[in-house]
């Protein structure tokens, strides 16, 4: 037998631990804004010395009129670099750094050019013009390209670099060169001017076709015309149209309506304090565990831990089993003081385990913030939308074209309208109404009415449980119709078609987005319909650009039935009351530890795991802006529902009629295939009642293709082609 050789001890420095030590950061942070401190005080005069001097000598012969620049750059990356490890971390990004950077030495070149054309090296000398830097700058461009060039080229780096700073793009160049064309259109319809062809030009129509008449009030006699604030857009009479003909190009509402939100972070005393008892409580239970990061989010902190060995005896350690940690939630919950603790053990990706606590104050995360990111504006797609934050406070977005549906729940006031409201305002700040329509469904009444006059929304918000079911119908009905126009362009989805008729000129085809904010009343209402059309719309509707949003606040079976479920692989849960809940909408458990107020588990459709977010808060006064924007520029656009028509007795007999009529041939094509006709083999194959049934097999019986009815209750005989 070996002897066991004692482990010698390690005197090696661990740099790299004292150099990403906080405390340690922090007193460098404050060593440069001091020295930033004192080099502006002894660039401005204000204090003496031999070191302050031979500093401010060598950023002068450096920089020139630079210096002062250069010390404000460092007392703000001080500051900023203090304030990353005090308050909450910060987003560094790279446009408008390389802006500032191009901006800085642009001007220091220019500046040199223009003024050192004499003699270059003395303004050097006197530690003024461009510095260092410039002077080699200006000569090599000058040598090589000459001075007007040289000067074209710094300017236009300089503006470049303004671009950059302020994080100016082409579409905000665009959206302010169409804010000044209206402003002008404006100016010009105010003045009172002679009617010319350039003031009546309108859009041609085609003779060819057939187009919807506007509505037309009594004309009063011939005068001078009036001042009018917008191309007026005509109101259409036909209801079951779906797309709004194109009059002109809008402006879409600027990122300034929203309100921009900040809240407080959390501290890095509060992150090493609840560190320290995450470590010892486990230690305690015989757990060692070390905590290797630290994930700061608006309302939880992720703290991902690594498991350690348990030493034994005479072999070597074991590892601490993942499960072990799990089954401690409710220890690690009582040493932490936290109402609710989440255990993501392990995090996927990554070979922590998650311990997510709740925050002491929760930040209010604004869909400002979020659509202002890189991550929404790399999305680029028409129906994109801003979730929240996660648990490492990095935005979350989402693309309604790829879910194509999603399924939200959670308990009463944990924030299942305010994500409909914030999902609605991402939409109608990306669309124009004549690219996107919406279908508002509110059986509570109280929530999505402050919508109702969005040039977006077909007719009003339905609040009448009544009317839901046939408005349902309708965009079942809408959804076949665009599968007919689809087949007769051959087209094989909503992008091909609508690049057919833009290149043909004629009218394009909106999306369409249906919004439910409760399924429990519906489901109570007309069970079987309403989820015959739900399902049948989610299984069809995806290539004729109509998605479904649907909310509901009971979770249960007889609401979420798997056949919704399984039509509905996008879902979002807010907080729920207990576990069976949380399995219900995410086949996991985990929704009843969220802490409510907008704190959700994302399941995305592509995802095997739901990702913990704090959602997006949209304020009523934010949702009233959005609509009176859009109210003052669009005005109103249809004069009534497109499904008013069915309400109608009149027409919805008609349109009862025509589905018999269309019913009937299905019927008719059914038994001649099987060779057998009965009621109940119509029930089944076509999924209607046992009165319609039996009025089609009369009706068959009169029109000769089926035979009399048979004795002892036997199948009808088939006549083909009609005839005995």
């Amino acid at each position: 037998m070996t002897k066991r050789s004692k482990k010698k001890p390690d005197f090696r420095i661990n740099w790299q631990a004292i150099l990403t030590d906080p405390l340690l950061q922090q007193i460098l942070s404050l060593v440069i804004v001091a020295m930033a401190v004192i080099t502006l005080l002894a660039l401005f005069q204000v204090t003496q010395g031999r070191w302050a001097n031979a500093w401010t000598n060598l950023l002068r012969h450096w920089f020139g009129w630079g210096a002062y620049p250069v010390a404000v750059a460092l007392l703000l990356a001080g500051l900023l670099w203090l304030q990353h490890h005090l308050d909450r971390p910060l987003r560094w990004r790279w446009r408008p750094f390389v802006g500032a950077e191009l901006v800085f030495f642009g001007l220091l070149t220019l500046t040199h050019t223009i003024l050192g054309q004499g003699d270059p090296w003395g303004l050097v000398k006197t530690g003024w013009g461009g510095g260092l830097i410039g002077w080699a700058a200006s000569v090599m461009l000058s040598t090589y390209l000459g001075w007007p060039a040289t000067v074209f080229i710094l300017l236009a780096l300089v503006i470049l670099g303004l671009g950059l700073t302020f994080d100016v793009t082409t579409a905000d160049l665009k959206r302010i060169a169409g804010v000044m064309q209206r402003e002008r259109a404006r100016q010009e319809t105010t003045l009172p001017a002679q009617p010319t062809p350039q003031r009546k030009r309108q859009r041609p129509t085609r003779p060819t076709q057939a187009q919807p008449s506007p509505r037309q009030a009594p004309t009063p006699p011939p005068q001078a015309p009036r001042p009018r604030r917008a191309v007026p857009i005509p109101i259409i009479d036909e209801p079951h149209a779906a797309t709004p003909p194109r009059q002109r190009e809008f402006t879409l509402p600027p990122l300034d309506l929203l309100n921009e939100s900040e809240g407080p972070a959390l501290t890095d005393e509060e992150i090493r304090e609840k560190s320290h008892i995450i470590e010892e409580t486990l230690g305690q239970f015989g757990l060692p565990v070390e905590v290797a990061e630290v994930r700061v989010g608006p309302t939880v902190t992720q703290f991902g831990i690594r498991p350690g060995f348990v030493e034994r005896s005479g072999s070597a350690g074991r590892k601490v089993r993942v499960s072990q940690i799990s089954t401690l939630a409710d220890d690690l919950a009582l040493a932490l003081a936290a109402p609710r603790l989440r255990v993501e053990a392990p995090v996927p990706g990554r070979a922590i385990v998650g311990i997510e606590v709740p925050n002491s104050q929760v930040q209010l995360v604004g869909v400002r913030e979020v659509m202002a990111t890189d991550e929404f504006r790399k999305l680029d797609s028409p129906l994109a939308f801003a979730l929240g934050r996660d648990v490492a406070g990095e935005p979350v977005v989402a693309d309604l074209a790829t879910m194509p549906h999603v399924l939200i729940a959670g308990t009463t006031g944990s924030g299942k309208s305010v994500c409909i409201k914030a999902l609605t305002t991402c939409l109608i700040y990306n669309n124009s109404p004549d690219q996107l329509r919406l279908v508002m469904i509110d059986p509570k009444m109280v929530e999505l009415v402050r919508f109702n006059g969005l040039p977006h929304l077909y007719g009003r918000v339905e609040v009448d449980l009544e009317r839901v079911v046939k408005v349902l119908r309708w965009v079942a009905l809408e959804m076949d119709d665009r599968y007919k126009r689809f087949a007769a362009a051959t087209a094989r989805n909503l992008d091909d078609y609508n690049r057919a008729m833009k290149q043909k000129g004629e009218p394009t085809l909106p999306r369409m987005v249906v919004l439910v904010d409760e399924l429990a009343d519906l489901m109570m209402l007309a069970p079987d319909e309403v989820e015959r059309t739900l399902c049948r719309i989610a299984q069809m509707a995806r290539a004729t650009g109509i998605h479904l949003v649907v909310a509901t606040q009971r979770p249960s079976t007889d609401v979420v039935t798997g056949l919704i479920k399984a039509n509905f692989p996008a879902r979002i849960s807010f907080a729920t009351v207990s576990q069976v809940d949380s399995r219900v909408i995410l086949d996991m458990p985990g929704a009843e530890t969220l802490m409510g107020n907008g704190d959700m588990l994302y399941l995305a459709s592509d995802a095997g795991y739901p990702v913990r977010v704090q959602g997006c808060f949209v304020s009523e006064s934010e949702v009233e802006q959005a609509v009176e924007f859009w109210r003052e520029q669009a005005g109103p656009i249809w004069g009534e529902a497109p499904w008013e028509r069915m309400m109608r007795p009149e027409e919805r007999a008609q349109i009862e009629d025509d589905a018999d009529d269309d019913l009937l041939q299905r019927a008719i094509a059914l038994v001649q295939s099987t060779g057998s006709a009965s009621a109940s083999l119509l029930q089944r194959k076509l999924r209607i009642g046992h009165p319609r049934a039996a009025r089609l097999m009369q009706e068959m019986e009169e029109m000769g293709v089926i035979g009399p009815p048979e004795a002892a209750g036997r199948t009808r005989r088939v006549i083909i082609g009609g005839q005995e």
